[in-house]
């Protein structure tokens, strides 16, 4: 009720001082100064003796002038029939100020109590107190609308006012991602594998925030600094080419490109890459960042990277589908057009939570390829939750993707189908990592939409299948490790599991529910003393089916794309691979070797054999005895050597060269798989901001 009351005066008082009457009473409370003043003038000497005295104590906190505060605190109070002041209620927007106001109405003398028909009264007051402090008899009404006809009228400035000031490579202790970038991450990948850290690399991309915490960024880029004093020598070789900062906000902008020109010698083919590209990342306080790229993009590329574009091609008439780009049209008579915009905005609302909505790619694992989420298809849609404390660091990830078949577009709309995946990584001992995995794909059947059941962050969700139905979803489970030998040599490994009946897994007898894949890797960093030098070495083996479902729209797929390793299924692969960078020049090598089984997909033979995550199950060859690499068996082998010249640290501007060999050699040409050969060469200029595969 006295809340009531305080807030009904507070609307419609107009003086500095009210009086709630509580109490019919004939003569005000009287201050002992007061004592000897006539009967008229007793009001008056209560109210500014009341207000001199807060004048010369109420002490303002140093929180309050250091952020410049104008405003009133209004304080409900009493003066009860013992003439004692008692506080009611305090309103005030700082917890210091309303503190301060009770601590002076507390040390205030006690008084002659207000008397009706000759007894004491209580009787109530409302009294706003200004800040900055008001000196007694000056109206705190007219000093606030003074204060605020100034401050409107100091508006017209408030353009000039804005302050720029200098960038100091804010981007580096953002929560904004790094873009994924295989050789960039390979310079900092030693700093963040050292034995006795805390940090977590499985989950990718990073947060520059997350990495600067071990690797200097700033300290390392000064390291290849060019001495350029002109404004076109330092954008072109140092620096961002637009940086904006105020006081709480900063924005980079770049123009960036991808050049390519090059010629497949074995197909005859000149190939190019023509794209332009604008880019800009920022932050808004310390809590909030964002990035975003735009692409205009056209190509023609080698001969098998052509054809295979082709054929994942998505119903509608349009030629093809760039692999890790998107849908392409087509331009000029021989080349494609694929044009794509990705980004994300980036919070961190403490320090255990960063949360990201985005159009873009993840990636989960420590090695070149993954078995649980990689970079490889298409972007899309997704929104992404990190929490870390302790020792933990639990990732939830929701993705929105599209199955492009002809067989399920209906009304030229592509089908939605959707992903949820958790990944918590275990900091076990200093050197020992492990990660459990677990992901659902679910499609919009019964119009179901987004399954809200697959919103918990923790739930398990082959029970979640089972409840919605046998066929609702599709679920995967995985287990990753890292055991860090020492600072320089690191081992890694994953296996998945996307079959759960134990018997046919285990049972040796090559069960097609047998869908298992893992992968064991070694990574070498100053390889043999040679600073800067990054030795890899990684093999992998996924058996026939995994990734694959009995309901096609529910594989591990995305824009006919496999959204874990590139190869898809039925394969083994060896890799090796070496980086090296000595300032601003850097060399990479990578050799693979697999053997990979595909399906013959010719009137004779239409079996599917396991190699096609968007083969039918139904239509497998065999229940039991089925082996690795089966079908249409394919030695395969890739030598990719890239050398180059980083222009700009800043942007991830490169020139390189590079030389590409593949060899495809499968048991049985058909009209989809045969035998061909390729060399690539290919010379470009490109901001480094994703990761291009050509070793397919």
């Amino acid at each position: 009720m006295k809340q009531f009351i305080f807030l009904f005066v507070l609307c419609f008082s107009v003086v500095s001082f009210a009086q709630v009457t509580s109490a019919q009473y004939e003569k005000y409370p009287v201050f002992k100064e007061c004592a000897n003043a006539d009967v008229i003038a007793v009001e008056s000497c209560f109210k500014n003796t009341l207000q001199q005295f807060i004048f010369e104590n109420f002490k303002v906190s140093e929180k309050v002038f250091a952020e410049n505060y104008k405003g009133n605190v209004n304080v409900l109070f009493e003066v009860t029939k013992e003439g004692k002041f008692k506080v009611l209620y305090v309103d005030g927007i700082y917890d210091e100020l309303k503190e301060e106001a009770r601590r002076v109405f507390e040390s205030l003398p006690e008084v002659e109590p207000a008397t009706y028909n000759g007894t004491p009264a209580y009787v109530q007051f409302t009294l706003p107190i200004a800040i900055p402090l008001v000196a007694p008899g000056e109206s705190i009404i007219q000093t606030a609308e003074i204060s605020k006809k100034n401050e409107r009228e100091a508006l017209v400035n408030e353009y000039d006012a804005l302050e720029n000031l200098p960038y100091n490579n804010e981007e580096y202790k953002s929560n904004v991602n790094i873009p994924l970038s295989h050789h960039n991450y390979s310079l900092f990948d030693p700093a963040l594998n050292r034995v006795g850290l805390n940090n977590h690399t499985a989950q990718k991309p990073y947060v520059y925030s997350d990495v600067n915490k071990y690797y200097d960024f700033e300290a390392a880029n000064k390291e290849i600094l060019k001495n350029k004093t002109s404004w076109f020598g330092r954008k072109l070789w140092n620096e961002h080419l637009v940086t904006i900062k105020g006081k709480d906000y900063w924005l980079t902008l770049d123009a960036g490109v991808d050049l390519q020109a090059g010629k497949d010698f074995d197909a005859d083919i000149d190939t190019y890459n023509n794209t332009r590209l604008v880019y800009t990342q920022g932050g808004i306080g310390k809590q909030i960042g964002f990035f975003g790229v735009i692409y205009e993009s056209q190509g023609r590329f080698a001969d098998y990277f052509n054809k295979y574009a082709e054929s994942i091609r998505p119903d509608g008439g349009n030629p093809a589908i760039i692999p890790g780009r998107g849908i392409a049209k087509k331009f000029r008579s021989d080349s494609y057009d694929y044009p794509l915009a990705t980004g994300h905005i980036s919070y961190t609302p403490s320090k255990y939570f960063n949360i990201q909505l985005g159009h873009g790619k993840t990636f989960l694992g420590d090695g070149y390829r993954s078995l649980f989420t990689s970079d490889n298809a298409s972007p899309y849609p997704f929104f992404k939750i990190n929490t870390t404390f302790w020792k933990l660091k639990y990732t939830n990830t929701w993705m929105s993707l599209r199955d492009v078949r002809p067989e399920v577009t209906e009304d030229g709309s592509f089908r939605t189908k959707y992903m949820a995946n958790h990944y918590l990584s275990y900091n076990i001992t200093k050197r020992l990592n492990i990660g459990l995995f677990e992901s659902v794909l679910w499609q919009n059947d019964n119009n179901r939409g987004f399954d809200v059941n697959y919103l918990n962050p923790i739930i398990f969700y082959r029970a979640i299948e089972f409840s919605t139905g046998s066929r609702g979803g599709n679920a995967l489970i995985g287990i990753s490790a890292k055991y860090k030998v020492n600072d320089r040599i690191n081992a890694y490994g994953q296996f998945i599991i996307d079959e759960f009946s134990t018997s046919d897994v285990f049972g040796g007898k090559g069960s097609y529910k047998n869908k298992t894949g893992y992968q064991l890797g070694l990574k070498y960093y100053d390889a043999f003393g040679l600073k800067n030098l990054y030795l890899q070495t990684e093999y992998n083996r996924v058996r026939p089916y995994t990734y694959s479902h009995n309901t096609v729209v529910l594989n591990y797929g995305h824009n006919n794309q496999s959204m874990a390793h590139t190869l898809g299924a039925n394969f083994s692969e060896f890799i090796t691979i070496a980086r090296y960078q000595k300032g601003r020049i850097y060399g990479d090598a990578k050799f693979i070797i697999a053997k990979r089984g595909f399906e013959f997909n010719t009137p004779e033979d239409s079996s599917f054999y396991g190699g096609d995550i968007y083969g039918n199950e139904d239509d497998r060859i065999s229940d039991d005895g089925n082996d690795l690499a089966q079908g249409n068996t394919t030695n395969f082998f890739h030598a990719e050597v890239q050398a180059g010249y980083v222009i700009n640290p800043a942007t991830n501007l490169k020139i390189y060269g590079s030389l590409i060999f593949r060899d495809f050699d499968p048991k049985v040409d058909t009209e989809t798989v045969f035998k061909n050969q390729t060399t690539w060469v290919n010379f470009g200029i490109r901001t480094d901001l994703f990761n291009w595969y050509y070793d397919f």
